[in-house]
């Protein structure tokens, strides 16, 4: 994708000239235009790739249509026309779903400011606040800094007012949702306005609700995520310990899932946050000690052909394997055999190879009884398949790389089966196609017990051989 931006009324005047200059049809001009911009390593993904629209008032510039229903839903808005509003929010959130670029066009030319009063015009109608809640999380899709502290405390009382509402409920997360996805500040002013107890409040009040469950417990764990490329530090770990110790967050989650046992995008998004929230030695036991992890393992058993969900739950898996006595608890669920079986049963998905040899990979660590039972039920063969799969990508084979160290570091019996596996080249090879494999790979070939040999680079510098 082009690292160069350029501005709507650019791509939009060079559509333009192509159809006025040379005689384009529409399709064609706007073809032709990608096609230009594309070439020159521009990044047209906010772009609105379309013909404007004839404006609806004599002398008025042309406009996109997105731009157009939001002129006719500022009106209403001003003109405080509750019927007339109503109609262009859903005309207007219908339009802002279709794609980012036409979000991102309302975005700066003011939307979220007349979303804004819509919310607030529409206060004490339930339908209508509905309709506007709707339509400031399609705004907010993507463009989480549009958001004010107006608008933080407005989503905040909302919760609060509506607490017993499923339907407003379900609209104030998805706005807070979007709203702290990639926004860290966000994410922390909300968390301090007392965002989290009317999170897990609201997955116990409406238990029954898959949505309301599945989208609380997405923006729970999006308040521990650290993906706001802006800010150096987060309070991702901050935020999991008070979800936990706090707001009783992992048994909020976990009896959660006892009322959706046949429905598997719940229970997967369970599986997600509670992964996130593994982040001390005596969450990853809380975790065992409420039943999660039999339910984990369930879902994996009965998921077992349905990828999405049994990359959560591996996910699952690997972190709660943090702490060494859980470690016991998963091998002695069966979990081994079941992620064997993930990984050969989804050998072509990379994403599922790597959590799969990542979690075999924990549950070895420090651990030959678990060695044994992995070796045994054959995940050793699985890791290498693994790597013979996805020659290129550097994540699976590290994890498989690391399995293997881990296998034979404290189980010396296991090199010779793993070598006579064909372990040495498909590790050789990952080492001299990944820099990033290199020390993993090494140590699992000295561990091995292969010749490792050390590659020097000359800098030019006296005394600075470079290994």
């Amino acid at each position: 994708m082009g690292s160069k931006q350029i501005a709507q009324e650019t791509f939009d005047d060079a559509v333009q000239e192509n159809i006025t200059e040379f005689e384009m049809d529409p399709e064609e001009a706007v073809r032709e235009a990608v096609q230009q911009f594309e070439s020159q390593g521009v990044d047209l993904s906010n772009i609105v790739k379309a013909v404007r629209q004839p404006a609806s008032e004599n002398g008025q510039k042309q406009k996109h249509e997105i731009l157009l229903t939001l002129d006719s839903l500022g009106r209403s808005v001003a003109d405080s026309d509750l019927n007339e509003m109503a109609e262009q929010l859903v005309v207007f959130t219908e339009q802002c779903k279709e794609q980012l670029a036409f979000r991102y066009l309302a975005g700066q030319n003011g939307a979220y400011s007349v979303v804004f009063s819509a919310c607030q015009l529409a206060s004490g109608d339930r339908n209508l606040m509905l309709k506007a809640f709707y339509t400031l999380s399609a705004i907010l899709d993507g463009q989480p800094d549009l958001l004010d502290t107006a608008g933080q405390d407005l989503l905040l009382q909302t919760l609060k007012e509506y607490r017993e509402d499923a339907e407003m409920t379900l609209a104030g997360i998805r706005c807070i949702r979007h709203a702290c996805l990639k926004h860290e500040q966000n994410r922390q002013d909300f968390v301090k306005g007392g965002v989290l107890p009317l999170l897990t409040g609201a997955i116990v009040q409406h238990g029954d609700s898959a949505d309301v469950v599945r989208t609380a417990s997405s923006a729970l764990r999006i308040m521990t995520f650290d993906d706001d490329i802006r800010v150096p530090f987060g309070h991702a770990h901050d935020h999991a310990k008070m979800i936990v110790l706090e707001n009783d967050g992992l048994r909020v989650l976990i009896e959660a899932a006892k009322a959706f046992t046949d429905n598997s995008s719940v229970l997967s998004e369970l599986c997600a946050t509670l992964s996130r929230l593994s982040v001390r030695n005596e969450f990853c036991q809380e975790i065992v000690d409420l039943g999660g992890l039999n339910f984990m393992v369930s879902l994996l058993a009965d998921s077992i052909d349905h990828p999405d969900v049994v990359k959560q739950v591996l996910s699952a898996i690997r972190a709660v394997a943090g702490n060494d006595d859980v470690k016991d608890a998963i091998v002695n669920a069966g979990a081994t055999d079941l992620i064997v079986l993930a990984i050969s049963h989804h050998l072509s998905n990379p994403q599922i190879c790597e959590q799969g040899c990542a979690a075999l990979c924990m549950l070895a660590l420090r651990k030959p009884e678990n060695c044994n039972v992995i070796m045994e039920g054959g995940g050793a063969l699985a890791a290498l398949q693994a790597m013979k799969a996805h020659p290129r990508e550097v994540a699976v084979q590290k994890q498989a790389c690391m399995l293997i160290r881990n296998l034979v570091s404290r189980s010396r019996d296991f090199s010779q089966p793993i070598l006579e596996m064909g372990a040495e080249n498909l590790i050789t090879e990952a080492r001299a196609t990944h820099k990033d494999c290199d020390d993993v790979a090494k140590a699992a070939l000295r561990d091995l017990g292969c010749k490792v040999e050390l590659r020097e680079l000359w800098t030019g510098q006296k005394g600075s051989l470079a290994q």
